[in-house]
């Protein structure tokens, strides 16, 4: 589902945020990505969604060379890849129905799926009842369990997370993580970047230890090793 093969990243100062990454994801795989502050973890998210384009190397998710998705495509591309951010990035304006429906507005979807894939998506991540809310009234882990709705409403087969429990207690960083291995055991493949290793651990999925841009190890638990039910 997600492939690198000797990608690089070189922003335009001359730091190479990314060097020579090469790796397989493949479909309903819930896999980590870890490394110190400014390791590259970030940057990794940003080219799987369209915000950044590698240097060099090629890079393909969901059958499709990002390489090769010119810049009119790029919303289209993105239509098959949730994101879910640190900071929720709600519009709070608008309720937390009209958050999670955004990508489907986009997408050009009937308002009676509309309906349906949005009330569908918060009772997923246990916010029926919040439909009608301003985001501005929620706790900081329902607004993130508000981003989740909004990434999965579409039913993307891939999700990426940027930090998504970054600035959660230690409980509900719990939650919302269990939330993304429920993802990944009806098929969708999910990507998370995050330096909580005490977390990263106790869940027993792949992860990928980044250092200075460079893929440094390739952690594999037993219960995350191809058909053992991961």
């Amino acid at each position: 589902m997600i492939r690198f093969e000797q990608v690089g990243k070189r922003y335009a100062s001359g730091q190479d945020a990314l060097v020579d990454l090469s790796f397989e994801i493949d479909a309903g795989e819930m896999v980590f990505v870890t490394g110190h502050s400014g390791a590259g973890k970030s940057t990794l998210l940003k080219l799987i969604g369209l915000v950044e384009r590698p240097t060099r190397g090629q890079l393909v998710v969901n059958h499709a060379d990002l390489a090769r998705v010119r810049r009119g495509g790029i919303a289209h591309a993105r239509r098959g890849i949730g994101m879910v951010f640190q900071d929720h990035r709600l519009l709070m304006d608008r309720t937390v129905f009209d958050n999670v429906a955004l990508p489907l507005l986009i997408a050009g979807t009937a308002r009676e799926e509309i309906g349906k894939r949005v009330r569908a998506a918060l009772d997923k991540v246990g916010l029926l009842a919040k439909e009608k809310a301003a985001p501005a009234t929620l706790s900081s882990g329902e607004q993130q369990r508000v981003g989740i709705a909004r990434a999965i409403v579409a039913k993307p087969p891939v999700i990426i997370a940027d930090e998504p429990t970054g600035n959660l207690d230690p409980q509900l960083s719990a939650e919302i993580m269990g939330l993304f291995a429920e993802f990944g055991q009806v098929g969708t493949t999910v990507l998370v970047a995050s330096h909580d290793l005490m977390l990263v651990r106790r869940l027993g999925k792949r992860v990928l230890v980044l250092d200075h841009g460079r893929l440094i190890d390739d952690f594999r638990p037993e219960s995350a090793r191809p058909g053992r039910g991961a």
